[in-house]
């Protein structure tokens, strides 16, 4: 039986010239998303012990942020809402003047080229922590598919027209 790789072409590693013409990827500030963590209030900027250096923001403290962020030339954020209130359908995740949209809000006024993504999962907002909204039938706990998809529908909505 032959084993892979027969050939090793060390040659397209000899020199940095070489190896930069044959990398499959380079990857710039540009295309990174900086992922923003946001809770409701003014001036919150609390650390987030899991994640050395990543903070949850108020939206006014996002602003700062991504101001930073540009300045080193990423140009993209993912946003993720801390809610206050859970709930069985997650109500807060649509909620116009929730912690996202207002942000989104923000953003798109004193960033208008800045990109912009909205995290529309249910987990976050829903009292029982799943990603759908839950119904037991004749004993049995399942995720009913087509009520969630309503949901999330009804969040991509508030985000899109924050």
């Amino acid at each position: 039986m032959t084993r892979f790789p027969i050939i090793r072409p060390r040659r397209l590693r000899e020199n940095a010239t070489l190896r930069s013409l044959v990398a499959e990827t380079q990857l710039t500030p540009q295309q990174l998303i900086q992922p923003l963590f946001l809770k409701k209030g003014k001036g919150l900027r609390e650390p987030i012990s899991s994640m050395p250096g990543i903070f949850r923001l108020s939206p006014d403290e996002a602003l700062k942020e991504v101001k930073e962020l540009l300045e080193l030339k990423i140009q993209g954020v993912l946003l993720f809402g801390l809610a206050e209130h859970k709930d069985e359908l997650a109500s807060e995740a649509y909620d116009a003047h929730g912690v996202v949209p207002e942000t989104l809000k923000l953003l798109k006024k004193k960033f208008p080229n800045l990109l912009l993504i909205a995290d529309v999962c249910l987990c976050e907002y829903m009292s029982h922590g799943h990603c759908g909204v839950v119904v037991e039938e004749k004993g049995r706990v399942t995720i009913d598919n087509d009520r969630s998809l309503e949901l999330l529908k009804w969040i991509q909505l508030t985000c899109v027209r924050p």
